[in-house]
């Protein structure tokens, strides 16, 4: 025997003796239930264009959107962020097509909410994929306003609750947008519809694909006076702080993977349910790596998934969602 070894009473190697332990020990899960599946829209018909910068997501046509909707419920994916590319002709300076009735993401929210009743509708809140200036909110002078912006976006709120939407989430960044869009729905008898804020969203380098797949990127600057600073983690408190006091029914991080530390301590710090945010560019290089043979591709997107559910997430948007439940990997 080695020399001092017939003293050692705890050998945690025992509890991963076998696959039938390590399951019964295994602290983090993550199912069907925890995902969000973010879907790119397009006006048309029978339209199916795949994201050249993001391997196997589509643009699609409502007819063809109602189509993967239902083969995504089959699989027991229940919730659903949607996500409009505007034609530039329609984009202007106060992004009135977000609201206009029968615009293209409107439609949309209908047609989901009256073929599967029983599906999570979770609409984007922000005026970038509709404006004409790129941003997330009014421009004047190069400036970014935030109060003057609070109004659209209470208004682009109210569209999409009386449109069926059973989350609204504003991604703006705006200051107290989240309480004016609680008070927005409240006094229009909306009580029951959520906010998923996305509280620490973060000015990032993981954008890229995503505003590919709508054609919003910014027509100048950048986002840095509204989107968070990524050096810094307790500011993301109060962020969070201020859309629990406003109203939040779930925070957000944005992105996930280099912002797990941020996950956690918004989940120590609250009672609210967190939601992360699996971007694009997180998507991106792991299907880049994976096509080039660099990383075993259940391996890799279960433990991509898994980390963001240990570090404190309820609810992760992925574009991995259907995937892995197609191939069974959970």
């Amino acid at each position: 025997m080695v020399y001092g070894l017939k003293e050692m009473l705890q050998r945690p190697r025992r509890n991963r003796k076998s696959e039938v332990i390590r399951q019964m020990v295994q602290e983090t899960h993550v199912s069907a239930a925890n995902l969000i599946f973010p879907l790119f829209i397009v006006d048309g018909e029978n339209q199916k264009t795949e994201v050249a910068s993001m391997p196997g997501i589509f643009r699609y046509s409502i007819d063809n959107l109602l189509r993967e909707i239902e083969s995504c419920m089959k699989l027991g994916l229940h919730s659903f962020d949607l996500f409009p590319n505007i034609e530039e002709s329609l984009k202007d300076k106060f992004a009135t097509e977000s609201y206009r009735d029968e615009s293209l993401y409107l439609r949309a929210i209908r047609a989901v909410k009256k073929e599967f009743p029983e599906a999570c509708v979770i609409t984007d809140v922000a005026m970038d994929p509709y404006s004409s200036d790129g941003h997330d909110g009014v421009v004047e002078n190069g400036e970014i306003l935030n109060d003057e912006t609070l109004e659209i976006l209470g208004k682009m709120a109210l569209a999409h609750a009386r449109s069926g939407a059973d989350i609204i989430a504003p991604s703006d960044m705006m200051d107290g947008r989240v309480g004016y869009i609680r008070n927005v729905l409240d006094d229009n008898g909306f009580t029951n519809v959520s906010i998923m804020s996305y509280s620490a969203k973060y000015a990032s380098a993981f954008y890229g694909p995503f505003r590919d797949a709508l054609n919003s990127a910014p027509k100048f600057g950048d986002k840095k006076t509204y989107q968070m600073n990524p050096a810094n983690q307790r500011e993301a408190l109060i962020e969070a702080n201020l859309d629990e006091l406003e109203g939040a029914d779930f925070l957000m991080v944005k992105p996930a993977l280099p912002y797990l530390d941020v996950i956690k301590l918004i989940k120590d710090n609250t009672e609210l349910p967190v939601a992360a945010y699996n971007v694009s560019g997180e998507y991106a290089m792991i299907k880049a790596a994976i096509q080039n043979g660099w990383l075993n591709e259940q391996r890799a997107i279960t433990e991509v998934l898994t980390s963001i559910r240990r570090a404190g997430a309820s609810a992760i948007l992925t574009y991995h969602a259907k995937e892995v439940l197609l191939n069974k990997w959970l």
